[in-house]
């Protein structure tokens, strides 16, 4: 049975059950497959599977971004519990609750959306993550009423709490990609800060 199922999928299957929705019933109670949303399943048995990839599937067009993302790469201490990823659409947040965890999608502007997205791989497992410099644009493009350096910095150290070197870490080239695409305040203070190497506005 594949890793990740879909409701279409199941039922084919199953076809050789006189009543196959009532055998996917059992097979949910029983833990033999898990029901994540309607109409997706995963096999708790299979030996590929990822909850980046599940992130993935839930929601789409989607990619892992955010504070997820910059935990994962290191950028950010705390661990983030809900996957945060990025999605493409109307300005809004859709959150599914699930027995596998809480997975949280943003939307991002269509312009931007193509830009800065890796392919990686979890145990055989491939999934879509950005940059950390498109996950920090994207978690910043989200922060409206920046209006200089200094609140910059206080986000980003204060309340992000990313290490300094870190930070300079980032590729400035990829974000000036990015700044226009996004056009907003935040992402170009980001930019500036960086091509400066420091220092206040």
């Amino acid at each position: 049975m594949p890793t990740y199922i879909d409701y279409l999928y199941l039922i084919n299957s199953l076809g050789g059950y006189s009543y196959p929705k009532a055998r996917l019933t059992r097979m949910i109670k029983t833990g033999e497959i898990t029901k994540v949303k309607r109409g997706l399943y995963v096999s708790p048995s299979s030996t590929a599977f990822s909850l980046k990839t599940l992130a993935n599937k839930i929601y789409g067009p989607s990619y892992i971004s955010f504070e997820y993302a910059l935990s994962w790469y290191g950028l950010i201490p705390e661990r983030v519990h809900t996957i945060t990823s990025a999605s493409m659409g109307k300005n809004k947040t859709r959150i599914f609750s699930t027995p596998l965890g809480a997975f949280s999608y943003q939307s991002i502007m269509a312009g931007v959306y193509p830009y800065g997205i890796s392919r990686m791989d979890e145990d055989g497992s491939p999934f879509l993550v950005a940059t950390k410099e498109k996950a920090i644009c994207d978690l910043l493009s989200k922060r409206g009423g920046l209006t200089s350096i200094k609140e910059l910095k206080t986000v980003i150290y204060e309340d992000l709490r990313i290490e300094e070197n870190m930070l300079f870490s980032l590729n400035p080239g990829d974000i000036e990609f990015l700044a226009p695409l996004y056009g907003k305040t935040a992402v170009s203070l980001l930019l500036r800060y960086l091509q400066k190497g420091g220092g206040h506005a």
